[in-house]
């Protein structure tokens, strides 16, 4: 359970900020907006996920879950690279 509710807190902070620096790509470099539509992408397989795991047995959540966990420690990385190079 703990690791349910840290992989929420995770998915939440970065919706949070996934939310801010998509406001501000409208004034990013063309190869800034790139990495942002395969970021986008990985955005969306990672929230269909999360939505299966709502729905299936327990075991196999946790196994989303490990793997939901991996995909958004890769976009949290990215979504840093792009704020860093945003400023």
């Amino acid at each position: 359970m703990k690791g349910e509710a840290r992989t929420r807190q995770v998915i939440d902070r970065l919706r949070t900020e996934r939310d801010e620096l998509r406001v501000r790509m409208h004034l990013a470099r063309a190869e800034l907006r790139d990495e942002w539509k395969v970021l986008e992408k990985k955005w969306e397989r990672l929230e269909r996920r999360l939505e299966k795991a709502g729905t299936d047995a327990i075991a196999a959540s946790r196994d989303v879950g490990s793997t939901a966990g991996t995909v958004a420690e890769e976009i949290a990385a990215a979504y840093r690279r792009i704020r860093e190079r945003l400023h």
